[in-house]
């Protein structure tokens, strides 16, 4: 096989393994959050259920910000062959992303403890609430770059023998209103839907922490590369909750 037909085979097996795991990670999780984390596969009880769950909450703010640092970019770059590493690190981060992701939801083991369920008009409005911050959450994605967010990037930029290019940080669509839509728009999909168990509470209340607080480290990263332009964004931005009035 050339050195061309094999760098081809590479970023088409990234790309679909990829895309495929993307797909069934936001399934297993538009799945998880509307049932109220009743659909995992984990059968464990008590404090053995508790622990394992609890970890399984934890582990996806802690991977996914370290993969975000230098050190775990390190990791990133030792998941795809080395002539390739580099240019494949977005796609790799998609990746290890969409497995926590799954990992959360398949393997939760459900305690069945009911807090709320929406019924008559009340479940058709939770109903459309979670719809709408799934909807929010994909033109806050689009706007930050599709490419980008779901490790298109990577592969797609090996299949044609190219650097990836990466954006500019964006300041446009939903981020004129504030700096950060997609973590709540993220936020918005934990706490919508027709059914609120004792298991989804929990995650919600972590998940929605990292979305407040992870931007941080994230908007610091940008301060840096970006300087002056990115701290003026800041100033006339607000951080997480929207500005109404453009």
């Amino acid at each position: 096989m050339s050195s061309r037909a094999a760098r081809i085979a590479l970023a088409l097996t990234y790309g679909i393994a990829n895309h495929a795991l993307f797909a069934v990670a936001i399934a297993a999780m538009i799945a998880g959050l509307y049932s109220g984390l009743t659909t995992g596969f984990g059968r464990l009880e008590g404090f053995a259920a508790l622990a394992a769950n609890a970890a399984l909450v934890l582990q996806f703010p802690l991977l996914h910000s370290f993969l975000l640092s230098r050190a775990g970019r390190g990791v990133l770059l030792r998941l795809a062959p080395r002539a390739f590493a580099a240019d494949l690190a977005t796609t790799s981060f998609a990746l290890f992303g969409s497995l926590q992701v799954l990992a959360t939801f398949a393997l939760w083991s459900p305690s069945s403890v009911v807090l709320y369920a929406a019924e008559g008009a009340w479940w058709w409005l939770s109903t459309v609430a979670f719809g709408a911050s799934w909807a929010l959450l994909v033109v806050a994605l689009a706007n930050a770059g599709l490419e980008l967010q779901t490790g298109s990037l990577g592969w797609w930029s090996v299949l044609r023998g190219k650097r990836p290019q990466f954006r500019d940080s964006p300041t446009h669509g939903l981020f004129r209103r504030c700096r950060q839509p997609a973590y709540l728009a993220f936020a918005l999909t934990l706490w919508t839907g027709p059914t609120l168990t004792l298991d989804r509470l929990a995650l919600a209340l972590v998940w929605t922490a990292y979305c407040a607080l992870a931007p941080l480290h994230k908007e610091a990263r940008y301060l840096a590369r970006y300087g002056e332009r990115c701290e003026l964004y800041r100033r006339r931005t607000p951080y997480l909750l929207p500005r109404l009035k453009a």
